[in-house]
């Protein structure tokens, strides 16, 4: 039996755009059956941190892997793309959060589901909007979509639509987003 999980990814170090494609192409590869869908590519400041701004998606795929499997494949990613964790929120070349597992609600050292601060973040959010799951409802804050109007005063600027397409690749331009609030 799969299992739909939703995971976020981000980077602002080193060829973050060229991370965030291979490794997405990656998770596509792990994905069962054609379940795998990618959120447009977005644009975000550090949240509580400093450095570069951050590229973040947000892909969903149905998986046999088990929650803990998952996570550690995760965490195995961000290691081959040489993420070094010297200190909270520091300034990542890879960040892999599984966000959703199902429905399932876990709490362990290792691992908590529903990620913990997604309701927050609107590089999140967005995302999540964009793969149709404005009604998805996190426990215990409530549904996407009237969370994302929360964090409407966190600038996200839309990169691209279809970035995982081989025409997109390396032709994605920051100077030339669009910033979410001029669309709202």
């Amino acid at each position: 039996m799969s299992t739909t999980a939703l995971v976020a990814l981000g980077a602002n170090l080193g060829e973050a755009q060229k991370t965030l494609q291979t490794v997405a192409l990656r998770l596509k590869q792990m994905a069962q059956t054609n379940s795998f869908r990618a959120s447009y590519l977005y644009q975000s400041a550090p949240v509580e941190a400093s450095g570069p701004d951050y590229l973040n998606a947000v892909v969903s795929f149905d998986t046999h892997l088990n929650p803990l499997e998952l996570l550690n494949t995760l965490q195995q990613l961000e290691n081959e793309y040489g993420r070094i964790r010297h200190f909270k929120n520091a300034p990542r070349t890879l960040d892999l959060d599984l966000l959703l597992f199902g429905n399932m609600q876990i709490q362990t050292e290792q691992l908590t589901l529903p990620h913990p601060r997604m309701h927050l973040r609107s590089f999140v959010l967005r995302p999540l909007i964009d793969l149709e799951l404005e009604n998805l409802t996190i426990a215990p804050h409530g549904k996407i979509a009237d969370l994302e109007l929360l964090t409407r005063d966190q600038t996200l600027y839309l990169l691209c639509e279809n970035w995982l397409s081989e025409d997109t690749q390396n032709k994605i331009n920051p100077k030339h987003s669009t910033k979410l609030a001029s669309l709202r």
